[in-house]
């Protein structure tokens, strides 16, 4: 296999066979040693973070699929902490798409003046660039379109897609009494169908969660749905 592609919680290898390998770290999102799902920087490592969110990511896009949602998941291996998933390409660089059920993090420090912590936000849903250098700047439905990277009917497809996945992992973690805030979604197109598919992961690294009004660690959240 030949390595494709470094980045800050994954790293991507290219097999034999046209599929890819991902390989999971124990590196998580933040800043200052404090975990935060919607920073673009490596914040710190915590061992054994990467096979439970690779455990997480399984359980979570198996349940989809029963589901009937498209991703490129084929299998995992625990034991070496990988994925093997379906050829995918990226809308240009990559997209990251947000969705909130509460306010909290990044929406309130660009909304604060209208919005208070933890108000019902009606699964509203933004897009962002992965462009580390402009700090993931967010972009609408014209730019997406202008530029070239998604039309007017694939944005209306993404977002009723996130909606509907928002949903079902909302679903999954209310049997565990977990309230989820909001959570980050990467997709692509399905290089054989050229669908819009889910791809990337599903773990606590890409969602803010709280149980009994606390938010939780991207471990904890593992241990709790994983039941560990």
């Amino acid at each position: 296999m030949k390595e494709v592609y470094c980045g800050k919680t994954k790293d991507v290898f290219l097999l034999d066979d046209g599929n890819y390998l991902l390989k999971f770290k124990d590196d998580v999102t933040g800043e200052d040693g404090v975990f935060d799902p919607g920073s673009n920087s490596v914040g710190l490592t915590i061992e054994g973070v990467g096979n439970k969110g690779l455990r997480l990511t399984t359980l979570f896009f198996e349940y989809l699929n029963e589901n009937g949602i498209k991703t490129h998941f084929i299998e995992s291996d625990f034991e070496n902490t990988t994925m093997t998933v379906r050829p995918a390409t990226t809308f240009g660089n990559g997209l990251e798409v947000i969705c909130r059920t509460k306010a909290t993090g990044s929406f309130m420090k660009r909304y604060g003046a209208y919005a208070t912590e933890g108000m019902n936000l009606n699964y509203f849903v933004e897009v962002t660039l992965k462009d580390d250098v402009r700090q993931d700047p967010p972009i609408n439905k014209e730019a997406l379109d202008v530029l070239g990277l998604l039309s007017n009917e694939e944005y209306e497809i993404l977002v009723k897609q996130t909606k509907e996945l928002t949903k079902l992992v909302e679903k999954k973690l209310e049997e565990f009494n977990i309230v989820l805030y909001d959570i980050k979604f990467e997709f692509g197109r399905d290089k054989n169908t050229n669908e819009i598919i889910l791809i990337d992961e599903i773990s606590g690294g890409n969602m803010r969660a709280y149980k009994d009004n606390e938010i939780l660690e991207p471990m904890t959240l593992s241990d709790i749905v994983l039941k560990l």
